[in-house]
This record gives C-alpha cells, sequence and structure tokens, in this order.
C-alpha cells in the first residue's frame, strides 16, 4: 500500500473513515422484502445484524429485553449502575439534569459505588427469565473478579469489552488476563474488543473468541482522539480485520470469527457501508440513545466519561426522535438517517441487487 510522507522521519498509510467512502450499485436490483438480514453467531441466530452497545445510556435489562424481542442481541453493562445501586432510576435522571463540567465530576462520584455481584446475577436472571439471549459486558480489567459470578448467572454471552483490547497484556503491576486460557476454560462464546489492526485482529481471534469488536476511539460520546491522540479510521479499519478473518479461516482450517463493527455508526449508512467492509454485524450506541424509552433520556455517555482519573468521554446530549421500536424499523419522519435502521439496511442491499449479508461484504466500494 502506497505511503505517505508526513516528514523526513515519519510515514503513514492512508485510511478512510465511513463517511470517505460510499457503496456502489451493482447491475441488478431487489425488492427489499426478499432481502434477509438474519445474522447467526455460535447456536444463536438473530432476525436483526445489530448489538446494542453496553452502555447505561442505552441498555438497561428492561430494554436489553425488548431488544432481543425485536431480533437484535442487547449487551448488559456489568459495571454500570444497575449492578452498583438496587434502582439507579433517580441516578439516570439527575444525570440528564447535568450541565457544563461539572457532569463528569459527578459522573465519577455516582459511578464510585462498587459492583456488587448479587447484583449482576439479579440483572442476568431478569433478562434470562423474559426468554431472550442473555449477552453481558466487563471490562478486561474486571473479567477475573466476575467472570465466574457472570457465567453462574447462566449468561449466554460474555463480551469482554474496552476501549483497546489485546492478547498480550504486559503489566509489571499485577497477573493480565489471559484471554487464551480464560476463553477455553468457559463454556459459552465470548466476544472481545475493540482492536483496530490485522494483527491485533489475528491474534485475539487465535485465543478462541467467537467475534472481534472492530473500534477504537471513534464513538460519539469518546474524546479518546482528543485525549490520548489515538484513533483509527473505521473503514480501514473493517477492512483490515476482515482479512484477518479470512487468513485466520485458512490457518484454522475452517473456523470463522465474526467481525463487529464497534464505534462510528451513528446513522443507518454507517451499518451498510461497514458491512460493506467486511463486518457481520454491528454493535450501536448512539443511534439507540435517541429513542425515548432508552435509560439515557436523551442524553449518551459511556465508561471512558467516568473514568476516575483520565475521562476519555463526555456525555452528549442528542435528544429523542421515536421509540425503540420506531429507530429500528420505522416508520421515519426524518431523512438524516437516525431511524428505521433496519429498513434502510435492506434498501440498501436490495438497491445493489443483495439478498445476504455474506454476499454483501463483496458490494464494491469507491472513495468519495
Amino acid at each position: 500500500m502506497t505511503e505517505i510522507e508526513i516528514g523526513r522521519a515519519k510515514r503513514a498509510r492512508r485510511a478512510y473513515a465511513f463517511d470517505d467512502i460510499a457503496i456502489v450499485p451493482s447491475r441488478r436490483t431487489r425488492d427489499p422484502e426478499e432481502v434477509s438480514i438474519a445474522w447467526q453467531i455460535d447456536a444463536y441466530r438473530f432476525e436483526l445484524p445489530v448489538l446494542a452497545a453496553p452502555m447505561d445510556s442505552v441498555m438497561s435489562p428492561a430494554t436489553a429485553i425488548h431488544f432481543g424481542q425485536l431480533g437484535g442481541l442487547g449487551v448488559l453493562n456489568l459495571e454500570g449502575l444497575w449492578t452498583r445501586y438496587d434502582d439507579p432510576t433517580e441516578l439516570l435522571e439527575e444525570v440528564a439534569t447535568l450541565e457544563g463540567p461539572a457532569a463528569i465530576e459527578r459522573l465519577q462520584a455516582i459511578y464510585a459505588a462498587p459492583i456488587r455481584a448479587e447484583l449482576i446475577t439479579e440483572r442476568i436472571r431478569q433478562v434470562r427469565d423474559a426468554g431472550v439471549t442473555v449477552a453481558a459486558s466487563l471490562s478486561p480489567q474486571r473479567t477475573k473478579e466476575f467472570a465466574k459470578t457472570v457465567v453462574d448467572a447462566g449468561v449466554d454471552m460474555f463480551v469482554i469489552r474496552g476501549t483497546t483490547v489485546s492478547a498480550e497484556h504486559v503489566s509489571s503491576q499485577s497477573e493480565p488476563l489471559n484471554l487464551k486460557d480464560f476463553i477455553y476454560e468457559l463454556d459459552v462464546p465470548v466476544i472481545v474488543g475493540g482492536c483496530a489492526t490485522y494483527q491485533a485482529a489475528l491474534h485475539l481471534m487465535r485465543t478462541g473468541a467467537a467475534g472481534v469488536l472492530v473500534g477504537f476511539g471513534g464513538g460519539a460520546a469518546h474524546t479518546t482522539r482528543t485525549v490520548l491522540g489515538v484513533a483509527v479510521p473505521m473503514a480501514s479499519a473493517v477492512a483490515d480485520v476482515a482479512a484477518a478473518r479470512r487468513d485466520y479461516l485458512d490457518e484454522s482450517g475452517g473456523r470463522y470469527v465474526h467481525v463487529i463493527a464497534d464505534g462510528s455508526i451513528g446513522r443507518s449508512g454507517d451499518i451498510a457501508k461497514a458491512i460493506a467492509c467486511g463486518s457481520d454485524a454491528v454493535m450501536v450506541g448512539s443511534p439507540l440513545a435517541r429513542a425515548s424509552d432508552a435509560p439515557g433520556k436523551g442524553f449518551h455517555w459511556g465508561a471512558e466519561a467516568h473514568h476516575p482519573e483520565l475521562p476519555r468521554g463526555q456525555r452528549v446530549e442528542f435528544g429523542t426522535v421515536g421509540t425503540l421500536e420506531q429507530i429500528l424499523f420505522g416508520p421515519s419522519h426524518v431523512a438524516d438517517g437516525t431511524m428505521n435502521l433496519v429498513g434502510a439496511l435492506r434498501r440498501a442491499m436490495a438497491t445493489t441487487g443483495y439478498t445476504e449479508l455474506k454476499e454483501f461484504q463483496r458490494i464494491e466500494v469507491v472513495v468519495s
């Protein structure tokens, strides 16, 4: 790949964000009703290739259940308010009223309460009793501490999610999580990430993960790029990780690891572009934060916003545009890609002549 000279001592390759590319129509079109967007990972099949991000502004036990009933996979945040407080409803309402620089400081104070193992068990049981697939997320730092509690509670899918996750974390202060040994010992499929490069993804795939999250510092509520100076444009990141999936498929003798885009998925067109670049599914936060029935009441924030030492996120106000069901399935009363996400994906595939997600990954894209 052609490199660009930044200066005499530094060269770089060009990378592309979703906004930099466009999907090219083919010679054939389809009826949107003939398009299938069903997705299966391990033994679990979903009608929508969409995971709801484990963020308190998006997922509560109730919204995880509702999202699962609508055909997606809602991922519970096991380090959020629902595992720190018996009933965090009043705190969620307070977060929606915070203003200015004091918002981060107050978030840090609210999230300083300890995580309670019994509440992890209770929240997972609540979702499981509703009859939907149970997915729950921990950061790499908390995984060893609470993994047994999560598995014993009956989780179906374990998500290890951080700003960046590697298979080779080095620490002289504590024993790092050995992902390969950890995943091998579990009886449930594991999704792990984020990562943003071919090599990092390949290493995560070799740990036995069922899926890999692709993304670093690209979310709407993140300021990682500003604070740390680290970010990777998502179109290039997804395409690089998809290449790692292809090579690992050959290396492992046929083991397919799912690629899940997790970052910069703000509107319906980004979902189509993510799959066109090679992802099998997407994890979304900000589009669902606009739901009137989301816990954040039109506000959106992630774990990075309340980090006790170096916050790398912010509480963003999006407002609301409709219910969770309307955001997924319409009807839409806006033309900006924030509603009827599923209908838009179906129409993008139909317009380009594809009826299956796997086929759509082969669609031509151009730099726009």
